[in-house]
């Protein structure tokens, strides 16, 4: 069960947009951008405010790919893994992120929920490959190399208390 504060903050993300059943997508996109992912609870207190069914609402959440259930770390790096990145070595780019961050193909996010490691179909970026994002910024001709030092400044920034990215 989720703490009292997650369905105050569900009212207020609804209140801003109206509890017309035309805004589930909205209402859901804004709970998931505040928590990083979207607390199955929340979808179903948001079906019952906006008189959908659970279901229905589950349908939508699950139809598009950016909404997850499961919490993600603070900050979500999502490697390109299409036809231009892929040719262009994109899988020593997640393997030397996996070792990195230790992770594994079932494994997406670092115990202390620092990181999760996502593969995508295509970033849009090809003449940049190969890509990864960082929290949707675009990190472009990636190597193993610039992995590894891209990943110990962000781990460098954070103990220094700073943004990274």
């Amino acid at each position: 069960m989720l703490e009292q504060s997650y369905y105050d903050r569900a009212d207020e993300i609804i209140a801003s947009h109206g509890t017309d059943k035309r805004f589930l997508i909205p209402v859901i996109q804004d709970i998931q951008a505040q928590y990083r992912y979207l607390p199955p609870e929340l979808l179903t207190y948001v079906a019952g405010k906006l008189g959908i069914n659970e279901a229905k609402a589950y349908s939508v959440a699950t139809f598009y790919e950016n909404f997850s259930f499961e919490a993600k770390g603070k900050y979500i790096i999502r490697v390109c893994d299409g036809t231009a990145c892929h040719v262009r070595k994109s899988p020593a780019i997640l393997s030397q992120l996996r070792e990195e961050l230790g992770l594994d193909a079932e494994h997406h996010t670092t115990d202390d929920m620092m990181f999760t490691l996502e593969t995508v179909s295509c970033l849009g970026a090809c003449g940049l490959a190969p890509a990864m994002t960082v929290n949707d910024v675009v990190h472009p001709a990636m190597t193993p190399e610039k992995v590894t030092e891209l990943v110990a400044s962000i781990k460098d920034a954070e103990q220094k208390g700073e943004v990274a990215g």
